[in-house]
């Protein structure tokens, strides 16, 4: 009984509701069991990685939006510069355009981890998402999964630059820059873990708006189970 008040207590919360305690007697609210709030939870966060992920993983994911277009790395960016004063705009265009279309083909990558982290959730961890602040599930995934992406993103990230050219045109653009004579500190940033970190910050920035999306937006709860977990709030 304790653990199933606790659950109750944490959906009305998460809503915006803790009022609505007072009529708990009698309530359809003491209804949602918390197998049902694990499942809730579990299919919010599925929704939420596969409406994020979709949104990325296709041609201008990246590119096309100024949020997560990469530029290149900081410390390449004095490069870039003195490439575009010698008139090589091509060779930096064709860089940063390829950067970005191989972080939008290795994000396709990232859902099976996702995944593992939605099945393996214990309703312990469902629970606390629920009871939790407005990004819980969010952060709920950057501890589960952080290192794993970075670990699985790296390889991806590698094969996606090589298999768009960016590796090529990067090297390129290094190379011609560091074959000035008057280059003195040659460069050569590590541009695989640039783009790993940035194509993970992207991922957990969609999947943040997709949790405040499916909290605040009753049209977004595509489900039953979604609509029960999280309709309370219209009823309270």
């Amino acid at each position: 009984m304790i653990r199933r008040s606790l659950l109750v207590l944490g959906v009305l919360c998460m809503l915006g509701s803790c009022s609505a305690l007072n009529n708990l007697p009698g309530s359809n609210v003491t209804t949602i069991s918390e197998s049902e709030a694990a499942q809730g939870i579990r299919e919010a966060l599925d929704q939420g990685v596969g409406r994020g992920i979709s949104l990325l993983n296709k041609q201008d994911g990246f590119f096309g939006n100024q949020a997560y277009k990469l530029l290149l790395p900081q410390e390449a960016q004095k490069i870039e510069n003195t490439l575009r004063q010698l008139g090589m705009n091509g060779l930096v265009d064709r860089t940063i355009l390829q950067i970005n279309r191989a972080a939008e083909d290795a994000v396709g990558n990232a859902r099976p981890i996702f995944v593992d982290a939605i099945t393996s959730m214990s309703i312990a961890d469902a629970i606390n998402i629920v009871k939790g602040s407005k990004d819980a599930a969010t952060q709920y995934f950057r501890e589960k999964t952080t290192n794993k992406l970075i670990a699985a993103f790296t390889p991806t990230i590698k094969s996606s630059l090589d298999k768009f050219s960016a590796t090529k045109y990067y090297g390129d653009m290094i190379n011609t820059y560091n074959g000035f004579p008057t280059t003195i500190n040659k460069l050569n940033p590590d541009l695989p873990s640039y783009v790993v970190g940035k194509a993970v910050e992207a991922l957990f920035d969609q999947i943040a708006l997709e949790e405040a999306n499916i909290r605040a937006n009753a049209a977004a709860r595509t489900t039953d189970i979604l609509k029960k977990v999280f309709g309370y709030a219209a009823r309270s």
